[in-house]
């Protein structure tokens, strides 16, 4: 499948890149023949996944986290990974009202599944985790 276009951004992580991430995607994602609401959606989906990777994969410590978005004919595919500590059970973290902080109300997995066509979450412990996310276009306009 041809891209279209494709950006790769690593960002420090600090809760302030999670805005920073949130207008990347909605811009690129502009690209595309999308409505203003599936920019909403989508930028959610981003915001909790940027959030994830900064909150649970690195906590106190500092890491990097990487972004890349890739633009086909008829899908957006968005993948943000850390090289944190990674997720014991990742099928337990999708469920709805889990988390590993207290605090938090376990509901990432649930906002990014919902918001996208597909979702894959792929973890090993002390490793890090990768989320890929897609959301299907009709078409795309080249600018």
């Amino acid at each position: 499948m041809e891209i279209k276009n494709q950006i790769k951004m690593s960002m420090y992580s600090s809760s302030e890149n999670v805005s920073i991430a949130r207008l990347s995607a909605a811009t690129f994602s502009a690209q595309a023949e999308l409505t203003l609401s599936d920019i909403e959606e989508i930028k959610v989906a981003i915001s909790e996944a940027v959030s994830n990777a900064i909150i649970h994969g690195y906590g106190e410590e500092k890491g990097i986290v990487e972004f890349c978005m890739t633009l086909y004919e008829d899908k957006i595919e968005y993948i943000i990974e850390d090289f944190g500590k990674g997720i014991a059970d990742v099928e337990m973290a999708r469920e709805p009202s889990y988390s590993s902080d207290p605090e938090r109300m376990g509901l990432g997995f649930v906002f990014m599944e919902s918001f996208m066509d597909d979702l894959s979450v792929s973890s090993e412990l002390g490793k890090g985790t990768r989320v890929k996310m897609i959301r299907k276009i009709q078409c795309f306009s080249a600018q």
